[in-house]
């Protein structure tokens, strides 16, 4: 285990919790056993991740009534067809309402568990376990749960917060390469969002990300989880400045699902997402070209897509992006920016104006 745990908190009053980040934490049981409360325990993990580390966290769970549910990997399966699956094995480990989720996995995996958590019961604990980047920097972080719909991505779902987050640095040593460069465009959204300092730090140390310097991966993951930790504690339920967070991600998860969930993964979607906002913002007036520029640079570097793929219709995009969730009254409400680290919500935009950036 690393001798350099981090430790984080997302306060929220008596909901509070915490964020430890450092390599081999889940062997370390001392450091989220207390979490978990009750006699029955549920691992949901996927085919690709449970054959890596599931007998490891499950060693650390030997006195309780513990199952697994291991779900098939990837975004085409965040459904309630899944959420069914998690339910049907809380039930027959007979789980009460103390009983708890750990989610051993990326976004997909901690987004189902955690939504099935708020549901049992209308309520029990979950520990997030995530072992991809972009689930350690954003979605385990927070208490966003939510299953896809087939017209839409997270449609489905509850604010409910997870009793600890752990993150083991050590399980990015097998994250497939296309997944950890998408995991970078949410680290990269940060910076563009609302820490220029930080996007500068981006810009110098994006070969050493690339190359899985352990330091420099562990310094990315503690600052993203600290500004969202921050933001959350000011704005749980996202009625303000918690919007923020979506900056890419309105136009990111319509290409998600007009291009078919799986074809472009999450990051890639939210990078592409982010260059149309600072094309948008610049056509607008709001920001400057050069600022635009400097995101789609350091997002190539990183090997992330910045344009629309091939044969993606503006029209279906735009129509998609119509039922996204910061929506109000049917009005699109956009995260734009005003330049590197000056994100924006933003009313009344012209179609014709997105439709020209798509």
């Amino acid at each position: 285990m690393s001798a350099t745990i981090r430790e984080l908190r997302v306060e929220l009053g008596a909901r509070s919790y915490p964020i430890r980040i450092g390599a081999g934490l889940l062997d370390a049981r001392a450091l989220w056993r207390g979490a978990i409360t009750g006699k029955h325990v549920l691992i949901v993990s996927n085919e690709v991740v449970a054959p890596l580390y599931l007998e490891r966290v499950r060693a650390q769970l030997d006195d309780v009534a513990l199952s697994t549910l291991v779900l098939p990997d990837g975004e085409a399966h965040k459904t309630l067809a899944s959420a069914a699956r998690v339910f049907d094995a809380l039930a027959a480990l007979k789980a009460s309402r103390d009983a708890c989720i750990v989610a051993l996995g990326g976004g997909v995996i901690g987004d189902l568990a955690g939504f099935a958590a708020a549901c049992w019961m209308r309520g029990i604990g979950f520990v997030q376990m995530p072992t991809t980047l972009l689930a350690m920097v954003d979605s385990s972080v927070g208490g966003k749960t939510a299953v896809d719909l087939p017209a839409g991505k997270n449609l489905v779902g509850a604010f409910h917060q997870p009793r600890a987050v752990v993150i083991d640095t050590a399980t990015l040593a097998t994250l497939p390469e296309r997944e950890l460069r998408a995991g970078l465009a949410e680290v990269i959204k940060y910076g563009a969002l609302g820490d220029a300092q930080f996007f500068n730090w981006l810009e110098l140390h994006a070969t050493q990300l690339l190359a899985r310097d352990p330091a420099a991966l562990a310094e990315a993951i503690a600052h993203c989880c600290a500004q969202k930790a921050g933001i959350v504690a000011r704005d749980e339920t996202e009625q303000g400045e918690r919007a923020l967070l979506n900056f890419g991600h309105t136009f990111g998860h319509a290409l998600e699902t007009v291009a078919g969930y799986g074809t472009l993964l999450h990051g890639e979607g939210v990078a592409i997402g982010m260059c149309l906002a600072a094309e948008l913002s610049s056509r607008l007036g709001r920001a400057p070209a050069q600022d635009g520029e400097r995101l789609r640079q350091l997002l190539t570097q990183c090997g992330l897509p910045t344009s629309v793929p091939g044969g993606l219709r503006g029209d279906q995009v735009l129509a998609t992006m119509k039922l996204d969730k910061k929506n109000l009254s049917g009005r699109l409400r956009l995260i734009l920016w005003r330049g590197i680290g000056q994100a924006e919500i933003v009313e009344g935009v012209d179609e014709s104006q997105i439709k020209a950036v798509l």
